[in-house]
Parts: structure tokens; sequence; C-alpha cells
């Protein structure tokens, strides 16, 4: 089961809607009674396209005047957007060359078989693990209603930060039984890999049971590891993984940063 929460009544979803339907070509009509800054609406404008394909990595930007016309702004407007851009990694400036695409948001499906390393691996990028830190504790009760296990069991809790071409995306907190995965944290220090980790416990192979996702703005020590300014939006993600047998093994609470990765519910799954 995949629990989603969308807000659909976002002026931004709107315009990525006439984009997706090819209506938003060589003039867009921004929301100036929305609430949001016009230069975000033109960055999300954008962001929406580079994640699409219409801009691939590499691929150069129109000129700032030609943007500006566009979206019936001054050029000042337009490169705050490109700057914004710039600073989550998704542009890059060439001086005397333009605007580039250098990295399009991550584009992340969940569903039944989740994993992070495959599916960054998938998009040419290179993953990593990074052990944060870890501790034993007892389950209170929403560990041991998620982990089917007793009141009192000793878990296991490891900080991980997943990272993709150097970049942070997701700092996590996992749960595990302690007594099946005995040198998680050695195996996982080792490897940058849970499922490499899991494998050396004699657990070969997981499945996704489910993701609940909503949104929090990120906590202090989040936006440090992450490289986001307070204040900033996060995706949270709460995951359960089964074993083959369908015992628990893992409950997650993941918090990803919004402007680097798109998450892509499989529906099939």
């Amino acid at each position: 089961m995949i629990c989603l929460f969308v807000y659909t009544n976002n002026p931004i979803d709107s315009l990525v809607a006439k984009f997706d339907d090819g209506r938003m070509t060589n003039h867009s009509t921004l929301d100036r009674g929305a609430g949001i800054a016009v230069w975000r609406q033109i960055m999300e404008t954008l962001k929406a396209e580079i994640v699409s394909g219409a801009f691939g990595k590499g691929s150069r930007l129109p000129p700032e005047s030609e943007l500006a016309a566009r979206f019936g702004v001054n050029r000042h407007t337009v490169r705050r957007a490109i700057a914004a851009l710039t600073g989550e990694g998704i542009l890059r400036a060439d001086q005397g060359r333009g605007t580039f695409v250098a990295s399009a948001p991550l584009s992340y499906p969940i569903g039944p078989r989740t994993r992070f390393s495959e599916i960054v691996s998938g998009q040419d990028r290179a993953p990593d693990g990074r052990l944060i830190g870890s501790a034993s504790e007892e389950a209170d009760a929403l560990l041991a209603n998620r982990l089917d296990v007793p009141l009192g069991t000793a878990l296991l809790r490891v900080e991980t930060l997943r990272v993709a071409d150097g970049v942070p995306m997701i700092i996590a907190t996992g749960w595990f039984d302690q007594t099946r995965v005995p040198n998680f944290v050695t195996d996982y220090a080792d490897s940058g890999s849970i499922t490499t980790a899991l494998k050396r416990a004699g657990i070969t192979d997981y499945r996704r049971k489910e993701t609940r996702i909503t949104a929090e703005l990120v906590e202090a020590n989040d936006a440090r590891q992450l490289g986001l300014a307070l204040g900033q939006p996060v995706m949270v993600m709460e995951s359960v993984n089964l074993d083959m047998e369908g015992r628990p093994i893992q409950y997650t609470r993941a918090r990803v940063a919004a402007d680097r990765m798109q998450l892509v519910v499989n529906e099939a799954g």
C-alpha cells in the first residue's frame, strides 16, 4: 500500500500542467495573484521543463532576454530564478557562453522495489551512502507496531545520508530488530548500501510494504546535512520494508531535499 498526500490547489501545479499538455511554448502566463513570487513561479516552470526533458543535461537555456519576453517580466526577475536554480545545482553559468543544464532533479520511483543505489545508478549518477550515527534503543509503541515486535525489543537506530554525484539527497533514520542485523553498522559503513548490509545479515532480498509521504519544514540538523537553508521544505517518507517471508525488517523516516528529487509513485506496484 502506498499513501500519498497531494495538494492540487497550488498555482505551480497549473503551470506544470500547462507545460505537460503542450500549451507552454513561446509564452507563459504567470499567476500574479497567487501569493507566490513571480521569480519562483518562473523557477518552478523551468525546473518542470528540465525534469520533463525539454532541456536535457548539458543543453543551453535561451538568453535572459528571450525568457523575459516569454514570461512578460524584466531580466532581473529571470536572473533571480536562474540564480536559484544555479544554487540548487540544476543550472550552471559559463562566463561568456550562457547558462546550461547541469543536472536535472532525480526521478525517484516509489514501489515494491525501491533501492536508492539502483535508482541513482540507473540515471547515470554515482550513489553513495554515509553513516552519520547509530544507537541502540527500546521499541516504543510506534516502533513496535511498525516492526511487529514486542514493546521494549532492542532496536538498532541508524542515521544515514544518501548522496548522488556528491549531492546530498536524503537523510534518513532507520530502525531494525537488532538481533537480525547484529553487524549492520559495520557492514553499512563499509559498503554504503543498505541492500548489501542486509545481505550480509542473511536477508537476501526485501520489498516495500508501504510508503507514507508528507511534507514539513527542514529542521536545523537536517538542514546542515542536506545543505539547505532553514525554512525550506522537505518531503518526508515513512516506509516499512518486509523480507521475502513477509516479516518487517526496517522502518524508516526519510527526509528528502524537495528541490533535488521528484517522487514518482508506481501505481502498478
